[in-house]
């Protein structure tokens, strides 16, 4: 038996394509603890994920966590889940769909743009093998996470290179390594909180929440917590905020061990405490809402401040499929396709016009 995988039919007419793939972190196929179980074990046996030495992990993880963490982390989902279903998914799936759109108006229709998930379905494996089916030989992979982590982004290309290290004919491949800092992304989070308070109001404080990571990662040298303090204090400028309006913290925290602080809950209760009546919270980390956002912050921690003694607690919404955000991520493509966007065009019809502007060159000369 080979080691590598079949590859596709070829023919020798055939065009290469430039692909596009945005991959974000993924969610169980069903708010159930039986659809959680694979999920949460997938996402946990993730080494890049848990660093804890693996026999020791597996016992805490199969023994433990997997036998009692899927039902509570069910009911979680259940409180946000939608018609449609997961709201990663969902805004993942628009997302993707919207960019080809606006690659299209840029004049790149010919661009083939899909999705997968880290974890869960669609996996980045199947949908690296369609792509790979459709003619794809460039392919440019865009980590739907604006801070680069070792345990997000940095797996995502682990997971890219176990699929195409069974492939025997590779495509060129580029990685999208962080957009912490883009102008278009920074823009589009200060004119979601702009159009925000243009109908609500402002509050005393705007708090932006990143996903926590083990404060043990930055100590080795992980980069995620300077980019995320980073994009807040963008975000604070765009605003024209003086510093004191501004709180970056820390969410979603697992375990018992130190993670990146201030932490988000307690942040929140101490200022209720100190008669702070208003918070607003974004999520800038996440490009869509998911259980994060809309079940930890959207209901957990604003339960939190106004038990506290918080007067008001606005949540506003990930990016999702803002137009500004779809520009933004039109251009950190674009960007980062570089080259390949002025390589032979693959579509037949697009191939037939180059021929011919090529001939009345030639007839001019």
């Amino acid at each position: 038996m080979s080691r590598y995988w079949k590859e596709p039919p070829f023919k020798h007419d055939d065009t290469p394509r430039t692909g596009v793939l945005l991959v974000n972190l993924g969610s169980p196929e069903a708010p159930t603890a039986a659809a959680l179980r694979p999920y949460l074990k997938q996402f946990l046996s993730d080494p890049r994920v848990v660093e804890i030495p693996r026999p020791i992990w597996w016992l805490i993880l199969n023994g433990i966590i997997l036998n009692t963490r899927p039902k509570a982390s069910a009911a979680k989902y259940a409180t946000i889940w939608t018609d449609e279903g997961s709201p990663l998914k969902v805004h993942t799936e628009r997302q993707t769909k919207l960019l080809a759109g606006y690659l299209a108006k840029a004049g790149h229709g010919e661009l083939d743009v899909a999705y997968a998930m880290r974890y869960g379905a669609p996996s980045i494996e199947d949908t690296l093998n369609a792509m790979r089916a459709r003619g794809c030989t460039r392919i440019l992979v865009l980590p739907l996470y604006p801070q680069y982590s070792a345990s997000t982004s940095a797996t995502v290309v682990d997971e890219v290179g176990r699929c195409m290290a069974r492939w025997r004919n590779q495509p060129e491949v580029r990685f999208v390594r962080n957009f912490h800092d883009h102008p278009g992304y920074i823009a589009a989070l200060v004119q979601s909180v702009r159009d925000h308070w243009a109908a609500n109001g402002e509050p005393d404080r705007l708090l932006l929440s990143f996903h926590g990571v083990p404060r043990r990662s930055l100590d080795l040298g992980d980069p995620y917590h300077c980019e995320c303090h980073k994009t807040g204090r963008l975000v604070a400028e765009g605003l024209g905020l003086a510093p004191e309006k501004v709180l970056v913290t820390f969410q979603s925290r697992f375990g018992k061990a130190e993670w990146l602080k201030p932490y988000t809950q307690p942040t929140l209760e101490a200022l209720a405490a100190q008669g702070v009546g208003r918070v607003d919270v974004m999520c800038p980390g996440f490009v869509s809402d998911c259980l994060e956002t809309l079940e930890e912050i959207g209901m957990e921690c604003r339960e939190a401040f106004l038990e506290k003694g918080g007067k008001a607690f606005h949540y506003i919404p990930c990016l999702n499929e803002r137009h500004e955000w779809m520009q933004a991520l039109t251009e950190i493509t674009c960007a980062h396709l570089g080259n390949w966007l002025a390589l032979a065009p693959s579509t037949p019809e697009a191939r037939k016009t180059s021929l011919e502007r090529a001939r009345k060159l030639g007839a001019a000369q």
